[in-house]
């Protein structure tokens, strides 16, 4: 499995977010290697606090699939996901999620979030779901930089 390559693939989709002037986050599905999808945040687009790249990414996954069972799968993330996110990576059947920036840089961005960190959260609730901190932390917080430089840019 290539970490990075995935990894980068999210970073773009959040680009390509932050390009429509959407929030900074991006994800990827990928299924035994394969990339079923990427997505970007569109809670702003959308006008759906819901409307998250995970949750996006999901929702896509599924309609190309045709299912709701991701066992075998990974979700990448270009951020620490928030507990909604997290949970529905669970609920989903993911194997894994591995993510870049942390939750806490993304509250050092302005973002309204939870502070309660992934792992903790899968042991907490006995999920079988392995959490990872790989790639580029500090590419996955430039995200951030380049959001924010944006002047009509928004934080939920």
């Amino acid at each position: 499995m290539n970490d990075v390559y995935f990894m980068q693939l999210a970073m773009e989709a959040a680009k390509q977010g932050i390009a429509q002037g959407q929030s900074p986050f991006g994800a990827a599905v990928v299924l035994r290697g394969e990339l079923i999808c990427t997505a970007h945040n569109t809670v702003w687009q959308q006008l759906d606090p819901t409307a998250h790249a995970e949750i996006n990414a999901i929702r896509l996954a599924s309609k190309i699939l045709r299912t709701i069972d991701f066992s075998g799968a990974t979700m990448y993330t270009t951020c620490e996901p928030c507990p909604m996110c997290l949970a529905a990576i669970h609920w989903a059947r993911f194997d894994r999620v591995v993510y870049g920036a942390t939750i806490s840089d993304a509250a050092a961005s302005g973002f309204n979030e939870l502070r309660l960190s992934a792992k903790d959260m899968v042991s907490l609730g006995g999920s079988r779901l392995s959490v990872e901190m790989a790639g580029d932390r500090a590419a996955c917080v430039e995200l951030f930089a380049l959001w924010a430089s944006d002047p009509q840019r928004k934080t939920y």
